[in-house]
Order: C-alpha cells, then structure tokens, then sequence
C-alpha cells in the first residue's frame, strides 16, 4: 500500500510539469559589465521561445502566471531580471537611472535583451524562433531592440507608450518586418491612442494580416496580461498570422461554368451541403 501512495504521489506531483525541460536560474553577462539574473525553461523544439521583459519596478517574478501558461503550452522563455531590478543589481538600482537622454540605462536595457538572444542561441534556438515580449517599460526596450535584431520571429509589446524614459519604439517599428502583437485597454485613452499609433506604424511596415491589436477595458501591462490578454497572446504565439483570405467563389446554378463541383461521396459518408451553397 505504502509503494501504492508514492507512486501516486510521484503522478501528481509530474502532472503539472512539463516533459521537456525544467526551469533553471541562469545568469547573463552585458557587454557593458551588468550581472543580469533570469529564469529560463527550455520549450518544445518546434515552438518559439520568447524573452520576457518586465516593466519598471517590478521582476521575472511579474511574469509568474504567464509562465505557467507558457509551460503548460510547451513554450520555452527566458524571464529577465532587467538592470537595476530584482536579482540585477551589480552596478545599483533602478531608481539612480537618469531619467532623460538617448544614452541612459533605460535605453541601455536593450544590451539586456542582447545578452539574452546570444544565450538563446548557445542553447540551440535561432533568432527565428525566438519572440520578444514585454510590459510597459519593457515593451518599450522589447520595440527598441528589434532594430538590432529584425530577424526574430515575432514581437509582443502590453501597453507601450510613445517615449518611456526616452526609450523610443515607433523608430524600430517603421522598419521591422517581423510578426507583431499589440496590447492596451480602452480606459486610458493617451495609452491606448499611442498604442494605437504604434499598431498603425507597424501594420504600415510588416503589412496584412501580420499585427495583431488585442483591447481590453482596463489595466495595464503585467495585470493585463494576466486579467485579459494571455489567452490571445497565447493563441498568437501559435499562430502569429491570420490566413489568407481567398476570395468568394462564385457558386451558381451551373457548376460547369464557374468550376465549382461538390465533392463525392464515398460508400461511408454523406456529403452535406449547407442550404447557402445549394
């Protein structure tokens, strides 16, 4: 009996966790000397891998319930500690950052993400797999970095802004060709509008069918993530690009004109014609 219950317990302890890798701590290394702390779980080969940005004031830890999800899909990520935040703060905190100048730590951050992309590629994934998604602060550093990779596979950004600590997203988005995925409630209409504008520029650059513009009534970044928008942010992850629309066929009365013919059926099943196409 005693055999019996472990074995039981073994089941439903592994039940939850995901057959093809365990969560890790790992730590980064920039180019311009900062320590970084992340957490990383390796995914199903053939799904993305996506770096998770957090936003100001807040860690990896802000992503938690997202991750979950993530691994549950079999979804790989790497969940940063970004400078001056959390387990990431070799050279100070957040809070000494200056706050203007295209030169600050907050526009430094995408040295972050670089040192995250090269520790994703030692482990195997190519920037084609790899998706940035970030929240608030960390939308914008996600859109900004793009510039220097506009290879990667795709880019989720929850309630970005126009100028954060003058870290800029809509110069990158102008030029980048990647998926996007855009996020913002309805209830803050300045954020929404700039969300809004950002949705343009990037449809305007990547083109049909390949931006994607979530809304929600309110919250912003990591709560609405986590209240509204993971579900679809998910399902994108998946499936990033609408289908092409075909257009309609022409079904008349004479289908060897318009060269519609129903299929046949075989000795097992019946055709069934909706009432529309008869």
């Amino acid at each position: 009996m005693k055999k019996v219950l472990l074995g039981i317990l073994f089941v439903l302890i592994n039940v939850s966790l995901p057959l093809w890798g365990q969560e890790r701590s790992v730590s980064l290394q920039t180019q311009d000397g900062w320590t970084l702390t992340a957490r990383y779980l390796p995914g199903k080969t053939e799904n993305k891998t996506v770096v998770l940005l957090h936003d100001i004031g807040k860690t990896h830890a802000a992503f938690e319930t997202f991750t979950d999800k993530l691994a549950i899909a079999g979804i790989g990520y790497l969940s940063l500690d970004m400078r001056g935040h959390g387990g990431s703060i070799s050279k100070g905190p957040y809070t000494s950052f200056a706050k203007e100048g295209v030169d600050n730590e907050y526009n430094k951050m995408i040295r972050d993400v670089n040192a995250a992309i090269e520790y994703l590629k030692k482990e195997g994934r190519t920037e084609q797999e790899i998706v940035l998604i970030g929240a608030g602060m960390g939308a914008n550093v996600a859109a900004k970095a793009v510039s220097l990779w506009p290879d990667l596979s795709g880019l989720a950004l929850i309630t970005p802004v126009t100028n954060f600590r003058d870290v800029l997203p809509i110069p990158s988005l102008r030029v980048y060709k990647g998926l996007v995925f855009i996020a913002a409630a309805a209830d803050d209409k300045k954020t929404f509008l700039e969300a809004s504008v950002m949705r343009n520029v990037a449809f305007l650059s990547s083109g049909e069918g390949r931006v994607t513009f979530a809304t929600a009534y309110d919250k912003k970044g990591h709560e609405l993530l986590d209240s509204w928008v993971s579900a679809e942010l998910l399902q994108w992850l998946k499936t990033p690009q609408k289908p092409e629309v075909l257009p309609d066929v022409n079904l008349s009365e004479e289908p060897e004109e318009t060269g519609f013919v129903p299929p046949a059926a075989s000795d097992t099943e019946t055709i069934l014609i909706p009432s529309v196409l008869q």
